[in-house]
């Protein structure tokens, strides 16, 4: 029984003393610790990682047409958070927690495409990031998924003509 107690009370005071050294603050004015950053974004990456292995649909045939068609819904859907380039430079996404993804990111990029589909259709809970299964089609869900992955070519080719 003591050392059931004991162990107990060395779990508490570790779990004490990392939520002080991560300076643990609700507000989103504020970024998170690193500590609270790695371990948030670990979790997201293995959850979605797990989930997107299940359920998604086959991409359309047509990726020429797909892209411009996601271009579209981007605009009008995306766009208000994520800005027109994707780098999330929009109010509201600049000033809530967590801000807008920068969607040109080689951390956004890095998921695949069926990971990106994943969090367009289901949305991230306890983020602005919402869910569009119930308003969207795979299909568009799908040309937003392939508008997204040219949004770095994009801006390469603008900045390089300037």
């Amino acid at each position: 029984m003591r050392v059931r107690i004991a162990w107990t009370v060395l779990a508490l005071a570790v779990l004490v003393i990392v939520i002080a050294l991560m300076r643990f603050n609700l507000s989103a004015l504020q970024d998170p610790g690193p500590i609270e950053t790695a371990f948030s974004n670990r979790a997201k990456r293995f959850f979605i990682g797990h989930a997107s292995h299940h359920g998604i649909p086959p991409r359309p045939q047509d990726i020429i047409t797909s892209v411009k068609n996601g271009g579209e819904h981007y605009g009008l859907q995306c766009s208000v958070c994520h800005a027109d380039d994707g780098r999330g430079q929009r109010e509201p996404g600049q000033w809530e927690y967590p801000r807008a993804a920068d969607l040109t990111s080689k951390r956004v990029q890095s998921y695949s495409d069926e990971e990106l589909f994943w969090i367009i259709q289901n949305g991230i809970r306890f983020t602005r990031m919402p869910a569009f299964a119930k308003v969207e089609t795979p299909d568009h869900i799908w040309d937003l998924v392939n508008y997204v992955r040219t949004l770095p070519g994009n801006l390469r080719s603008e900045n390089s003509s300037r």
